[in-house]
């Protein structure tokens, strides 16, 4: 088996990550040239997912928001991600999952409000591969001059959020609307010496699995498929589901047996940490789980949390985080509101180290220990214990204003 490995796409809007999506479609074959510079303008990468709409209504398909495609060495999944609004949201339900990211900046703008933001996002997340697409390099006449002091900027900035091999990523000149760079080595770009786009991606390394660790399948979605039953589908985070398995759903407590898997619709005996599943569940009702449970195994059933302690890092304020604040956390593809108790420290995001403690609020650019008390009860675990299932985002007035991991757990009684 080839390694698989989970890919999102960051960026600002309209720097061109669905483009570069739809070229890396086309030359692995899955869409023509043709069809790319025709829906290029409203290029959007649901376009492409809604190909398989028709199968899935036919209840044929059961990985619903997930593009495959081969290169010589790897098997990549594009997480569906892009997207305007809800993009970091998504990226932190979506990062969880990610195994690596595709950071593109547009040559002509530069860095933007959403690199920054999408590359901290990245980091606290813990995406530790990057491969930095400079893209739109036709815009500035694939000048090399422009490369490199974007380059250094990029550089300086990952550098500055906490990417210690800031400097060893790939930065690649391309120009995804016209093939340039991506697939083969660009002409235009001869001074260029680094990786294309695609050998760097062949050069992403697969983590290695946390078959060691107690089941956790966050659920994105729940179908009643007839002929078949309940079918919840989600990524398995940690352990091993089998076929004949007891799962608990958190927080509704239901149990139910595994009858059969799915994965790219195959069916499987056995899915490991990294596969997007369906799974068809007996003895639950589509009505009693939903988007946000997660499933585990009965004699170690995901935690089930009425507040925490959280690291975190604030992206924007106002509103600063102060006592008594009451944001919304996301946590995998759950959320809940919450009550800010205590902020307990603020910490050099870089060094760790206590700057102050019990400050009082903390805004842009600080980072902190906070406890927060839950409206309602959601799995989060500790990082320590199983650091997939820790990652949070505050999110307040429909932006995302922080990023963080909880450290410790109230549990629920």
């Amino acid at each position: 088996m080839k390694p698989h490995i989970n890919l999102v796409f960051i960026g600002h809007v309209d720097h061109g990550k669905s483009t570069l999506i739809g070229r890396m479609l086309v030359e692995a074959g899955v869409i023509s040239e043709k069809e790319l510079q025709e829906e290029a303008g409203s290029f959007k990468f649901a376009w492409i997912m809604d190909r398989e709409k028709e199968e899935r209504e036919r209840g044929v398909t059961i990985d619903v928001a997930y593009q495959k495609f081969e290169t010589p060495k790897n098997i990549i999944t594009i997480i569906d991600a892009p997207g305007h609004r809800d993009f970091i949201k998504n990226m932190i339900t979506g990062a969880s999952q990610a195994d690596a990211a595709v950071l593109v900046v547009a040559a002509d703008d530069g860095i933007m409000p959403q690199t920054k933001e999408h590359a901290v996002l990245a980091f606290t997340l813990g995406v530790d591969q990057l491969i930095v697409a400079i893209n739109k390099m036709d815009l500035v006449n694939f000048d090399q001059g422009v490369y490199e002091k974007l380059k250094r900027e990029i550089q300086i900035l990952l550098s500055s959020i906490g990417y210690r091999r800031a400097e060893e990523f790939p930065y690649i000149p391309i120009s995804a609307f016209y093939g340039e760079g991506v697939a083969r080595p660009s002409q235009r770009m001869s001074w260029y010496k680094g990786p294309t786009f695609v050998q760097a991606l062949e050069e992403l390394k697969e983590p290695p699995k946390p078959v060691d660790k107690p089941l956790r399948i966050p659920i994105q979605d729940v179908y009643s498929i007839t002929g078949v039953g309940t079918v919840p589908i989600g990524r398995v985070e940690t352990g091993v589901l089998k076929v004949g398995d007891i799962v608990v759903f958190e927080p509704p407590g239901v149990r139910g047996e595994v009858r059969s898997i799915e994965i790219h619709h195959q069916q499987i005996q056995r899915a490991m940490p990294g596969d997007n599943i369906g799974f068809n569940v007996r003895g639950v009702s589509k009505e009693q789980i939903k988007r946000g449970d997660v499933a585990g195994h009965p004699d170690s059933p995901p935690t089930v949390a009425s507040g925490f302690t959280g690291k975190v890092v604030v992206l924007f304020s106002p509103p600063e985080i102060s006592c008594g604040f009451t944001p919304t956390f996301h946590c995998h593809s759950a959320h809940s509101p919450g009550r800010v108790v205590q902020i307990l420290q603020k910490i050099d995001p870089r060094s760790g180290s206590v700057l102050e403690e019990n400050p009082k609020s903390l805004r842009k650019g600080d980072a902190g220990l906070i406890s927060v008390q839950l409206l309602k009860p959601m799995v989060i675990e500790r990082a320590s214990d199983i650091p997939h299932l820790s990652r949070f985002a505050v999110r307040h007035g429909g932006q995302t204003i922080a990023a963080g991991i909880c450290v410790d757990v109230v549990r629920a009684k």
